[in-house]
């Protein structure tokens, strides 16, 4: 089963945008905090932005001002808009809650959505 399915990555060139989009059906946005993370080559997978049920956003420092979440519950789909994307936000972006769901004693990640920021 799909939990998480991240699009809107893509190639941009230093100081661009892109807008990322991540459907969650089966996850209730009333109960779970949510997180956009990112995964850069040979790096760990860092939590990038956290969402909480109140509604309120924290930022890792290297994305705050220039990163922003959106969320629309009527379709279960949260929205990461980076803008002044620089090379080092390169990397696969995918969400999923916070702390990560586990079903099963199996991760749920999704196949992540590719941003890759030319210099």
């Amino acid at each position: 089963q799909v939990y998480f399915v991240e699009s809107g990555g893509g190639l941009v060139q230093t100081g661009g945008s892109l807008r990322l989009s991540c459907a969650a059906p089966e996850i209730s946005f009333r109960f779970n905090d949510l997180g956009w993370y990112r995964q850069a080559p040979g790096k760990q997978r860092e939590l990038v932005a956290r969402m909480y049920t109140g509604g309120s956003t924290n930022y890792v420092d290297s994305v705050k001002g220039r990163f922003t979440n959106s969320t629309d519950n009527a379709k279960n789909t949260v929205y990461l808009q980076m803008n002044s994307l620089k090379p080092e936000d390169t990397a696969v972006y995918y969400c999923n809650t916070d702390p990560p769901l586990r079903i099963n004693n199996r991760d749920t990640w999704g196949q992540g959505t590719q941003v890759t920021v030319s210099s």
